[in-house]
């Protein structure tokens, strides 16, 4: 652990020590009964106050960085989602490309052995399904995501 003061135990040390401190204070002092309850009273109101005051800051500060991790998470959920969209498009556009080149050596390979060649084929339509598989997935986990979003705002 590290040596430096955690600020919650510090705030916590600070209160205790405030009301220990004006405690002993009031104890010593050379007042009168009702003087000494009005002290005191007038002290708790202010210590109460205080520790409202940094009751309202504390869930401020943790409604604003809980808001500014959401944007955060969604941000990057939002970059993650379009790198695999634009990934699955560049793997389509090769997919075609290596269709038609599997589709051409085919043809070639005619002569020489149709078992190969369909094979090839077979192969690319599988990897095709899967792809498109792979598309549709992403797709349908981006409108969950945007149903969820338009429940959380609505």
């Amino acid at each position: 652990m590290s040596d430096k003061m955690n600020t919650k135990d510090f705030l916590i040390g600070s209160l205790i020590g405030g009301i220990v401190g004006a405690s002993a204070a009031f104890l010593f002092a050379p007042k009168s009964g009702r003087e000494l309850r009005q002290d005191i009273n007038e002290q708790a109101r202010a210590a109460k106050d205080k520790t409202s005051d940094w009751t309202n800051q504390a869930v401020e500060k943790g409604s604003t960085m809980a808001s500014t991790a959401a944007r955060s998470v969604t941000d990057q959920s939002t970059q993650l989602i379009d790198k695999v969209k634009k990934l699955a498009l560049s793997v389509r556009k090769d997919m075609q490309t290596l269709s038609e080149s599997a589709d051409y050596l085919a043809d070639d390979l005619n002569g020489i052995s149709e078992d190969i060649a369909a094979s090839v084929r077979q192969e690319v339509e599988d990897l095709q399904r899967s792809v498109e598989q792979l598309v549709k997935e992403v797709e349908q986990k981006e409108q969950e995501k945007k149903a969820k979003q338009d429940g959380q705002q609505h």
